[in-house]
C-alpha cells in the first residue's frame, strides 16, 4: 500500500485573544515530511483537549510558543511506516504520543520543556504525522484509541503528580485530595483507588458529587457548600492527620485550603491555576514551611513514566473517563466551545475517523 504524502491539519496561527478559536484554521494538503530512519509514520485517530489547547488561542498560555503550529499534543494512532534504523515499533502497533518529546527519562531539562507538541512543536490535530521513535509510546492493550487519546498530558501529569517525587510515591493506605472534575483529577482519582488508597475529592455540584462517588471517591465535598473544605478534609483523614498527597488544580484560589488539609511533609502538586493566576487569600511561601510540607510543580512527565503509567493502565484495567459528547475532525471549533464552557465531565475527544 503506497503511503500518504500530504495530510489535512488545524494549525493554530496565533494567539489573538479577540480571535479565540479563529486563530485555528483547517489547512488541506500539508506535506507529510519524510520518514527519518528513526521515525515512525502515524495515522492519528483520536485527539483530546487539555486547558492549554484552549489557553493558547485565547491569549491566556503563559510559556514560550513557536507559532504557526499543528495544535494539541494529545494523540492516539496507529503506525503505519517505520524508518529503517526504527527498533521500538513495527507496522500496526497502537501508539500514543509524548508530550514534550525530548523528556525521555529523568528530571526534565529546559531543552526538553522546548520540545512540547501543539506549542513549540507541530501536534497531533493532523491526519497522519511523522514523529521520532522517541516520542511515542505502546498504547495500553485494553484501550480504544478514544480512550488512547486521553494519555498524553492530563492522565500523564496525574501519574507524576502521585509517583514522580520517588521519596513520596503513593502507597497503599495513602490518602489524596483531588480538585473538581477535570482530566488531571479524573485520572488521579482512578490510580490512587487501583493502587489502595483513600480518594477525598472536591466539586462544586451534587450531580458531580454522584460522579465522583461512582468513580471511587470515598469522600466528596462541595467547595460552594464547605469553604473550608481543607480543614474538613483533614478532619475526615485517617487520625485526622491530614491527606498525603493533593493534586492541586486550582493554583492560588485554592492553595490556602489544601494547606490546610496536608499532612506533614505531605506533598502538594501544583498542576495548574484554574482559579486564576492571583488570589487576595494566596499563601505565602512560609506557608509550606508552617505546613511541614513539600510543594512541587509537575511539569507533564517523562516517556519513561508514560511507559510505567501504560502499564498500570493495561494491568489494573484501567479507562480513562472520556465524554459522552463526540467530535468529528470538523467539529474542531465546537469542541473547544464545549469545554471553554465546562460542558464536559471527562475528556472532549476529536475522532478523526469514525465516531466510534
Amino acid at each position: 500500500m503506497s503511503l500518504p504524502k500530504t495530510t489535512t491539519a488545524w494549525i493554530l496561527e496565533g494567539k489573538d485573544a479577540e480571535k479565540g478559536w479563529d486563530n485555528l484554521q483547517l489547512k488541506k494538503d500539508q506535506k507529510i515530511p519524510e520518514l527519518g530512519e528513526h521515525d515512525v509514520l502515524v495515522q492519528i485517530q483520536a485527539v483530546s483537549l487539555n486547558y492549554r489547547d484552549l489557553a493558547i488561542p485565547k491569549g491566556m498560555y503563559p510559556l514560550p510558543l513557536d507559532l504557526p503550529r499543528v495544535a494539541c499534543s494529545d494523540g492516539a494512532g496507529n503506525v503505519l511506516a517505520v524508518g529503517k534504523k526504527a527498533t521500538q515499533f513495527t507496522v500496526g502497533d497502537k501508539v500514543v504520543t509524548q508530550f514534550n518529546q525530548g523528556h525521555q527519562a529523568g528530571p526534565v531539562t529546559s531543552a526538553a520543556l522546548a520540545t512540547g507538541l501543539g506549542g513549540a512543536l507541530d501536534g497531533t490535530l493532523r491526519q497522519y504525522a511523522v514523529f521520532p521513535e522517541s516520542g511515542l509510546a505502546l498504547a495500553p492493550s485494553n484501550l480504544t484509541p478514544t480512550e488512547a487519546g486521553t494519555l498524553t498530558c492530563a492522565a500523564l501529569t496525574a501519574w507524576n503528580a502521585l509517583y514522580g517525587l520517588e521519596s513520596k510515591a503513593l502507597k497503599p493506605g495513602n490518602t489524596v485530595l483531588t480538585q473538581g472534575t477535570g482530566g488531571v483529577s479524573l485520572a488521579a482519582i482512578q490510580f490512587a483507588k487501583a493502587a489502595g488508597a483513600t480518594v477525598i475529592a472536591t466539586t462544586s455540584s451534587d450531580e458531580k458529587a454522584k460522579r465522583l462517588e461512582s468513580l471511587g471517591a470515598d469522600v466528596v465535598l462541595n467547595y460552594k457548600k464547605d469553604t473550608n473544605w481543607g480543614e474538613t478534609a483533614k478532619r475526615l483523614s485517617p487520625g485526622k492527620m491530614g491527606v498525603d498527597h493533593i493534586v492541586e488544580v486550582g493554583g492560588p484560589g485554592t492553595m490556602s485550603q489544601s494547606l490546610q488539609a496536608i499532612k506533614l511533609e505531605g506533598v502538594i502538586s501544583v498542576i495548574g491555576f484554574l482559579g486564576g493566576p492571583k488570589s487576595e487569600d494566596e499563601p505565602s511561601t512560609l506557608a509550606a514551611l508552617s505546613s511541614g510540607c513539600i510543594i512541587r510543580g509537575v511539569l507533564i512527565g517523562s516517556k519513561a513514566q508514560l511507559i510505567d503509567m501504560n502499564r498500570a493502565i493495561d494491568a489494573n484495567n484501567i479507562h480513562p473517563i472520556v465524554d459522552e459528547r463526540k467530535f468529528g475532525f470538523d467539529d474542531v471549533h465546537e469542541a473547544y466551545q464545549y469545554q471553554w464552557e465546562q460542558k464536559n465531565f471527562g475528556k472532549v475527544v476529536i475522532h478523526l475517523g469514525r465516531l466510534e
